[in-house]
């Protein structure tokens, strides 16, 4: 904090409420933005509707900056920053891999022996970014936010992409940590936006955004996006409307509006990037393949509002060719079982001449059409929170199919694509629960409960034990934690806590095309850390 005095007179630093950790998005005409949490992702938000208008008063000295957790502000310009990390041990956990933001909590599909880990980013993204508000005529302001992730750890970019590359061509008994997600290493792997708030008409805001879902979850998960202690933090599922890419969206633009105690919210992403090249033949070369655009556009809404301690929003999302990472692709390390994906492949049926595009450094997706919608709620009483929220999505085959060489997120490519994964509709439900307890003004200890269920959409074959399951039988994922928080001072706090997340039926099989199974069904992680703001 000593460079920080040395720009006393400069630097105007704003106070915030303790709880308030500020997010983007949410706003009441102004753009609230914020530290960053994660995939999907993420932080919880800070400001209200009702609290956002309220001007607090400036930091009287540059001890009150060090010692309180007031914003570093000039010239409506702010600085933000968080810095999460900590230790913990997972009885089925893997090497570490340095790009991989979310640690090791939930069960991972190749998962091995215990082991203790650097634990990441457990309640908060680890990074930094700028936001600004100026004012250019009563009730009128121009906003902007750029924010971006990196890994405790080992200071690189977040990068889920790069996890799966780095395991390429490697046999299963030598992976490490590989995670899909909606950061992959750009340069603003959070938010990258600019737009124009008015007190009266809104918010109108273009860029890299997170979705609907992202800023549903960051305010009604009991957790607030927690990697270590949140399912829906950690997987972005629910946050994506179906896929946890697609819990930030490229080239959108999104408004807010409130009135009074409801507020709307709508969004819309241009399809952007290349659909590679498609050919449905059983058996092909590149001569075959047809170039095909880019259809990934998507939308959503938002409908919510507050009464007294109640508040309730409702999601409506749609995306197009939304992509699924599953798997590290095959190599020349590569056994031949069927748990990697197949080089190279459309529709499964692998290329019979020469590769399109190098395997090396691009990655494996499944594409399909998603549809989502979501409600949740949280109530106050006292020194109580208590959180509930409900979300079924419905997946279908794309009615544009994705080729080979197509773009995924962050300027990678696609190497292999399956455009007909589903036999069916494939039908999600995720439900979560928790209650936060605040025990005095600087200690909380937060519960809570995630659940997902899919159906049998299995076609032509039942699901049973005697048939064999496969990924397309119906299953299930439940996740519970508990975790104390604790602040030492208005930006550092410790906390302590325990994640046991498992698995069964077809959300047990580690591949996408097989019987193959997970190395173990279940983990349990206890987790201790610490996290400093500013």
């Amino acid at each position: 904090m000593k460079k920080l005095r040395g720009f006393r007179g400069r630097f105007q630093c704003v106070r915030v409420a303790r709880a308030a950790v500020v997010t983007s998005a949410l706003i009441v005409g102004a753009v609230a933005a914020g530290a960053q949490q994660g995939d999907a992702g993420t932080q919880q938000v800070a400001a209200t509707q009702a609290t956002l208008a309220k001007r607090p008063a400036p930091c009287a000295s540059g001890h009150e900056a060090a010692t309180s957790d007031c914003a570093l502000t000039w010239h409506g310009i702010t600085l933000y920053g968080e810095y999460d990390v900590g230790v913990g041990w997972v009885s089925h956990g893997l090497p570490e891999n340095g790009y991989n933001y979310e640690g090791e909590s939930l069960v991972n599909r190749n998962g091995g022996s215990a082991r203790f880990v650097i634990a990441p980013n457990n309640l908060q993204q680890t990074g930094f970014g700028v936001r600004g508000r100026e004012q250019f005529m009563p009730g009128w302001a121009v906003v902007f936010n750029a924010s971006t992730g990196i890994n405790p750890q080992s200071g690189l970019l977040a990068n889920a992409s790069k996890t799966d590359i780095i395991n390429n061509g490697l046999p299963r008994g030598s992976y490490s940590v590989a995670i899909d997600g909606a950061r992959a290493g750009q340069p603003f792997n959070d938010e990258y936006y600019g737009g124009v708030s008015s007190e009266r008409f809104g918010t109108l805001i273009f860029g890299r955004e997170r979705s609907l879902g992202t800023d549903a979850m960051l305010l009604y998960d009991p957790a607030a996006g927690a990697y270590a202690f949140s399912y829906i933090g950690y997987n972005g599922t629910m946050a994506g409307g179906g896929d946890t890419e697609d819990s930030r969206w490229d080239d959108a633009v999104k408004y807010r509006l409130a009135f009074g105690p409801a507020h709307v919210a709508a969004m819309y992403k241009f399809a952007d990037g290349s659909g590679g090249c498609y050919s449905a033949a059983a058996t092909w070369t590149a001569a075959d393949c047809t170039p095909v655009s880019a259809h990934n556009n998507a939308f959503g809404g938002d409908v919510g509002g507050a009464y007294r301690k109640l508040s309730v929003d409702a999601v409506y999302q749609h995306y197009n060719d939304a992509i699924s990472v599953v798997n590290p692709l095959l190599g020349p390390q590569s056994p031949t079982q069927g748990y990697q994906s197949t080089t190279d492949s459309i529709n499964t049926n692998p290329i019979s001449g020469v590769n399109l595009i190098p395997t090396s450094d691009t990655l494996w997706g499944i594409v399909t059409d998603n549809n989502a919608i979501m409600g949740a709620a949280r109530y106050t009483a006292d020194h109580f929170k208590y959180f509930a929220g409900f979300e079924y999505i419905w997946q279908n085959n794309p009615h544009d199919p994705l080729g080979v060489g197509a773009s995924d997120q962050g300027g990678y490519f696609l190497s292999g694509v399956q455009d007909n994964n589903l036999d069916s509709e494939k039908i999600t439900r995720i439900w979560w629960t928790g209650v936060k307890y605040a025990y005095d003004d600087t200690t909380d200890v937060t519960f809570a409960w995630y659940g997902q269920l899919q159906n049998d959409f299995r076609v032509p074959q039942p699901c049973s034990v005697a048939a064999g399951f496969r990924p397309a039988c119906a299953g299930t994922l439940d996740e519970g934690s508990l975790y104390m928080d604790h602040h030492f001072t208005s930006r550092f706090d410790g906390f302590a806590g325990l994640a046991y997340s498992f698995v069964t039926g077809g959300l047990a099989i580690a591949d996408p095309n097989s019987a193959v199974r997970f190395l173990h069904n279940s983990n349990f992680a206890p987790t201790i850390g610490g996290r400093f703001t500013f």
